[in-house]
């Protein structure tokens, strides 16, 4: 069955931004079950960016790789966030330099005068908010896709 959120991707790398709530609906769909090492993300404080180099399932890839009866891909990519003026975390410990994180999903809650907080959840109970002036979240895939080492779709159970 084919997913119609993706039916005019590209075949060409992903690379989307979201300047607004429905634009980070497709951006989050996309990066849902993404996993990353907690070194692979950043918050460069004098650039107002955060940035996480995630392994991301391709999602918009899904059916057509049912349909031609080939494994399930992931692609390396990369989350960046302009205009942050804070992060915080929970549930998350930092000391420990080999922990896995899993996205599950990105929200944003509007604030006052078009500032607001991007909120990444994360498997475990964890999640970084991240003070924004304005919503500007970008997503570019880095690498060509690959395999995906377990050959099988995220399960979240039934």
């Amino acid at each position: 069955m084919a997913d119609a959120r993706f039916e005019d991707a590209d075949e060409g790398p992903l690379w989307l931004g979201a300047a607004d709530g429905e634009d980070l609906k497709v951006l989050a769909s996309l990066v849902q079950d993404a996993v990353f090492p907690i070194t692979d993300m950043t918050f460069a404080r004098s650039r107002r960016e955060f940035a996480i180099l995630l392994n991301r399932f391709r999602w918009e890839d899904r059916a057509a790789a049912e349909a031609a009866g080939r494994p399930y891909e992931r692609v390396r990519a990369m989350l960046l966030v302009r205009d942050v003026q804070a992060v915080r975390s929970q549930g998350i410990d930092r000391s420990d330099r080999d922990t896995i994180l899993s996205l599950l999903d990105i929200t944003f809650e509007p604030g006052v005068d078009g500032t607001g907080r991007l909120i990444l959840t994360l498997a475990g109970d964890g999640a970084i908010a991240l003070e924004v002036e304005t919503l500007d979240v970008a997503l570019r895939d880095v690498t060509r896709p690959y395999t995906a080492p377990s050959r099988k779709m995220p399960d979240h159970g039934a």
